[in-house]
């Protein structure tokens, strides 16, 4: 996963990591972290990011160029992005133990996260949406399709 949009579009809008960690409610070094690489992005404040910029998800990851303006979605819903989980899950045919295999996790992480009782890690979510060529944004539930 690249994360280079990050340090790009912070830079475009001409802010420093500190009035960046400010406004996303995070420290500056974990902003240097997810810049560097050193350290993956939440989902949930990658979210916030793409929100407060106004792009996709898709467009932060690198699942596309398109960096039209996207309207902000608010907090993700953790329920909804389980029954995503499970759609993508039940249209491959795939078991919650085949998935986790996949992710090299456990089938009860899998089972965590199509419950909405935890928010999948931001590389397990890129993982399975170029595996299974679905939007991230689609299964953060931010688009309907």
């Amino acid at each position: 996963m690249n994360l280079e949009r990050l340090y790009f579009l912070r830079e475009e809008n001409d802010l420093t990591q500190k009035k960046l960690a400010n406004i996303l409610g995070v420290s500056r070094v974990a902003i240097s972290q997810w810049e560097t690489t050193k350290e993956i992005i939440p989902l949930d404040k990658l979210n916030r990011y793409a929100d407060y910029f106004h792009v996709s998800i898709d467009y932060i990851v690198g699942l596309t160029n398109d960096k039209s303006p996207y309207i902000s979605t608010g907090d993700l819903n953790l329920n909804v992005i389980g029954n995503r989980i499970r759609k993508v899950r039940k249209k491959f045919k795939l078991t919650q133990i085949k998935l986790a295999d996949y992710l090299n996790t456990s089938h009860s992480t899998i089972s965590a996260y199509e419950t909405g009782k935890t928010l999948i890690l931001t590389t397990f979510a890129y993982q399975i949406c170029l595996k299974y060529r679905v939007s991230m944004d689609w299964l953060c539930g931010k688009r309907k399709r």
